[in-house]
């Protein structure tokens, strides 16, 4: 049978589909009363547990139904079906909202995408079909008994959906057993074709979490199911594992002791890598390094082995800050970092005798995130450095005080212009025009206090023969500095950078952007974040046991 007809059968097929489609749908899908799916931890069908409810609860926020993204979506096969085939790189890029490619309102579904993902769980069948260890696991039965397609279907369908099959789940699914039968084929190849209706299904290609009454606004408690996959997509870009599905099946996970044992085994298992590759690598923009290009005139030592050993230094510096039990103040002021020889060479210190060993830094030139050379390089221009871009990064990733856009017409600077002087006294001419001035105000002063690195990351104390000027001072506050020891050390006294730091991770764990109405739990998670410790696992602890992650209300995207 053609995928496109087996999608078409499936998708007619499965509840309120149309509906679930539409940006800002969260009404029931699948469940033909509309009632919750799976045995949540209230009982069966998913109600939420009593006394989680009260009158006068804060709203928690709404979220439109949410598409896998390409990483979630790798790595939910990978786990389902323990392949190493990367589909979604045929898929088309997801869509950005927030700084970040998880966020539900952006997360579209196009005609060609379902083309895309029918040929992937073809492909994705036909290998696992191929493999006798993966037949044995994924049928574990006599095929030819008559309760063995049932058992299979419900089996795979259990784990694809996230969520416990209803009876209407498999009676729509050995539909397909019965098609195959019907056209001459063996229940073995029904059962394939059912395991790819799964993975063509809503409930895989889409996060979904159901409103008892989608006409209410009053907040409600998801249910253990709902729960087990904002935490699992969070904390690996992944759909649960077993032991996941075992708390929510019990109905204790949404106990905030039983949600931190969870959360804290999940950041201890090697899983936990997509959270370094996924969220650290999108907040501090060094995710695009594998892209970015340098003029090799000006930048003849930049190559691929820099690029990447460039990005693996900043992903096992933010690690030590994930799975360690480090202040994170330290992202600023740190006096370690991971090189290898390559990296050594380039930062012009001596290689570590084991390559991306813990080393100690000259913290008068190199401290924290302001001292990675893949931070540096992504916030400069392929021929030069940008304090305009990496003023704006520490505004915006550390700060969360983005500049305002820059008037209609304005231009940056002119080629003629960037032959005479150091690039400060250029910037500074051309920030004197008052149309630039609102903008550049804000971000040059920062920036500058990075100059004494070039456009890759290396140490400079001249630029055409005269030496440079590093002083700067913090918006708002006019906090002083001098080179970027100093500024590093500003920005970690700076108590927006702590609440920044919180906003960014609390929009990539929800998928959805911070409202005004999250205000005041940004502010709450902040301030317990800071008093218990203010390590990164402490943030991550406030927040999965916070009511935005662990509720919502009817409604769409807040």
């Amino acid at each position: 049978m053609k995928t496109s007809t087996l999608a078409a059968l499936f998708l007619l097929g499965t509840g309120a589909v149309g509906a679930s489609f539409g940006a800002g749908c969260v009404g029931a899908i699948g469940a033909d009363d509309g009632s919750a799916i799976g045995s949540g931890p209230g009982g069966p069908n998913g109600t939420n547990p009593p006394g989680t409810n009260p009158a006068g609860l804060r709203d928690p926020g709404s979220k439109t139904i949410h598409r896998l993204n390409r990483a979630e979506y790798d790595n939910t096969v990978r786990d389902l079906l323990n392949t190493a085939l990367r589909p979604s790189s045929d898929f088309p890029s997801d869509d950005h909202g927030y700084g970040y490619d998880n966020i539900a309102d952006v997360l579209s579904l196009s005609p060609l995408q379902l083309e895309l993902y029918e040929r992937a769980a073809e492909r994705l069948v036909d290998e696992a079909f191929a493999k006798p260890d993966m037949v044995a696991k994924l049928i574990p039965c006599k095929i030819e008994e008559d309760a063995c397609a049932a058992t299979a279907i419900n089996a795979f369908a259990t784990r694809a959906f996230r969520r416990p099959v209803t009876e209407d789940d498999t009676t729509k699914l050995l539909s397909f057993v019965a098609l195959a039968k019907g056209e001459g084929q063996s229940a073995l190849e029904g059962v394939k074709l059912a395991m790819r209706a799964t993975l063509v299904s809503p409930h895989f290609l889409f996060r979904i979490e159901l409103d008892p009454d989608p006409s209410s606004t009053a907040p409600h408690a998801l249910n253990d199911y709902e729960l087990a996959s904002r935490l699992s997509y969070f904390l690996w870009s992944s759909m649960p594992d077993q032991a996941l599905f075992a708390s929510a099946a019990s109905g204790k996970l949404h106990e905030p002791e039983e949600l931190k044992a969870q959360a804290l085994r999940m950041l201890n298992d090697p899983r936990s890598a997509s959270m370094v590759e996924n969220f650290a690598g999108q907040w501090l923009h060094t995710r695009d390094l594998d892209e970015y290009t340098v003029e090799a005139k000006v930048y003849p030592g930049f190559d691929d082995t820099l690029r990447k050993s460039m990005k693996k230094e900043t992903e096992l510096f933010f690690a030590e800050f994930l799975r360690g039990d480090l202040d994170m103040k330290g992202f600023l002021t740190a006096d370690f970092t991971f090189v290898d020889n390559r990296l050594a060479t380039h930062y012009g210190i001596t290689a570590p005798a084991t390559p991306w060993s813990k080393i100690t830094m000259d913290t008068s030139k190199r401290r924290g995130l302001l001292g990675l050379g893949g931070i540096l390089t992504m916030t400069s221009m392929p021929n030069r450095t940008s304090p305009v871009k990496r003023g704006r990064w520490v505004l915006e990733q550390m700060l969360c005080t983005p500049p305002p856009p820059p008037p209609p017409g304005v231009e940056g600077l002119k080629p003629e212009e960037t032959v005479m002087g150091t690039l400060r006294q250029r910037m500074e001419a051309h920030r004197k025009q008052a149309v630039c001035a609102s903008c550049h105000n804000m971000m040059d002063p920062i920036g500058f206090g990075l100059e004494n690195f070039d456009g890759i990351g290396k140490w400079r104390t001249e630029e055409a023969g005269i030496t440079i000027d590093a002083t700067g001072k913090l918006p708002i506050t006019n906090q002083a500095f001098t080179g970027p020891s100093e500024l590093a050390s500003a920005l970690a006294e700076d108590a927006r950078v702590g609440r920044c730091i919180t906003q960014h991770l609390f929009t990539y764990a929800m998928g959805r952007g911070a409202t005004a109405t999250d205000e005041i739990y940004l502010d709450e998670i902040s301030g317990n974040t800071k008093s218990s410790g203010n390590r990164m696992r402490d943030l991550i602890m406030q927040i999965v046991t916070s009511e935005p992650f662990r509720m919502r209300r009817a409604g769409g995207a807040s």
